[in-house]
Formats: C-alpha cells, sequence, structure tokens
C-alpha cells in the first residue's frame, strides 16, 4: 500500500496565431511521494520528444489523492488481429462492435469522426444507437485521467500498458457498451476495440502511416447518467492491478 498517492498529470501541445493549439503528447500516471519526480521526468521526456512534433507548452499537475477514494480494476484480457488492409482492419472492427449492439449509423459517425479529425484532445462519447455525439465538447472530449497500473507489467510496452490501462477503466462503468480508437500518432497505426465481454482487441493497420488523424470514441447505452459518467472518466482514480 503506497503511503501517500499523486495523481500526477501531463498535456503537451503546440501552439500558433494561425491555427490555434494542437494537441501534441498526454500522460498519466499515479505514484507515491517518492515517485513524483521520476514520473514528472518520465512524462516530460515524453512531451518533449514526440512524433505529433515540438510542443511549446507543457503542463504537469501533480494532485494529492486519498487512499479511499481509489478503485482497483482487473485489466481486460488482450488480443490481436493482423489484417492485409486498412479496409480489411476496419471491417473486422465494425463487425466487432456490430455484434456489441452498437448500430451502423453510430460506426459511420465514428469513423468519420475518427478519420476527419487531427487534433481530438479528448475521447468523443457517442449513444451506440442513435450514433448522437452527447459530450458536447467539441475537440476537447473527455479525457480519462487518473489512471495507472497498481504495479508495472513487464509484458506490455509503454504504449500498450497505458492505452490498456485506459481502456479497462472505460469498460469497467456499466454504461459503456464499447470503446473504438486508434492513435493519432503519425507512426503507430495500430489501434483497437474493447469492452468488458471481448476484452481488448488490437487491430492492425486501421489507418496508414504518416497520419495524424485518429482519437477515440466510446459508445454508450441509452441509460447513460452522462454528469456521472463523465465524472467517473475524468476524476475517479483508478489503479489496475493483475489478479
Amino acid at each position: 500500500m503506497l503511503k501517500a498517492c499523486y495523481s500526477i498529470r501531463m498535456r503537451a501541445a503546440e501552439r500558433s496565431p494561425e491555427l490555434g493549439e494542437k494537441h501534441i503528447s498526454g500522460g498519466e500516471r499515479i505514484g507515491s511521494k517518492s515517485q513524483v519526480e521520476p514520473i514528472v521526468k518520465q512524462l516530460l521526456k515524453k512531451a518533449s520528444n514526440h512524433s505529433r512534433g515540438d510542443a511549446d507548452f507543457i503542463q504537469i499537475t501533480v494532485e494529492k489523492i486519498a487512499h479511499d477514494q481509489i478503485q482497483y480494476i482487473s485489466p481486460l484480457e488482450v488480443t490481436t488481429v493482423e489484417e492485409a488492409s486498412i479496409e480489411k482492419a476496419r471491417s473486422e472492427a465494425r463487425k466487432i462492435l456490430t455484434s456489441l449492439g452498437v448500430s451502423e449509423h453510430a460506426l459511420d459517425v465514428a469513423f468519420h469522426q475518427l478519420s476527419s479529425n487531427q487534433n481530438l484532445r479528448g475521447a468523443i462519447i457517442l449513444n451506440s444507437k442513435t450514433g448522437l455525439r452527447l459530450d458536447e465538447r467539441g475537440q476537447k472530449g473527455v479525457r480519462v485521467s487518473r489512471i495507472d497500473w497498481q504495479d508495472a507489467d513487464g509484458d506490455l510496452n509503454e504504449r500498450v500498458g497505458e492505452a490498456l490501462a485506459l481502456a479497462s477503466k472505460v469498460a469497467n462503468s456499466p454504461f459503456t457498451i464499447a470503446e473504438l480508437c486508434w492513435s493519432d500518432d503519425p507512426d503507430y497505426v495500430t489501434g483497437y476495440v474493447s469492452n468488458r465481454g471481448i476484452g481488448y482487441v488490437r487491430i492492425t493497420p486501421l489507418k496508414r502511416d504518416g497520419c495524424e488523424s485518429g482519437g477515440r470514441v466510446y459508445f454508450v447505452s441509452d441509460e447513460v447518467e452522462l454528469e456521472s459518467f463523465i465524472n467517473y472518466l475524468e476524476s475517479v482514480p483508478v489503479l489496475i492491478r493483475r489478479d
């Protein structure tokens, strides 16, 4: 048990008078007091060496959190699907999401959003049946925060570990039907679909190499309590631990 817990969060952006703010990188960690300084250094290094560009704005937030606020959950199981083309990979993603109850129209909306947006700073929340966007936050979206592994998982690289932790927190909500994601990093073409039933299904390639479009879409049920759902994603501390 950690003596004192801290949420350490990083956001990096590139700003220009013509284009406004371009999202470069983000990071989420939870650690003890003695871990704060090395974690901050790791996040600064991540923000300063990124394929999306050179950040000229880096924000680090360190916030103490109470032990009784933390929820402990298990990670989703990981599987991987490799396809010969983007078209086949996206078809497989659609097939899986359809089987989970996401409508064709909601999928059309989601794929259009992720294919056309190069500056989504947070996730889009869609009704899984109607495809209606519920969060009304534009490019800012909803950022899942206060998330980390209780212990480092040596079987996963950093990128997959971070994404799996985030997807596990999202899937843990009773309002989540499924998630669709692919990275906005231009040098990473693998994405995933996930929920509590199917786990975390990595699918590649979901976009072309060099493309900076991407993001996350959370498909939710008709019964979603939106304020409660967003508060859970953004504010409830969660540690992922192996059983």
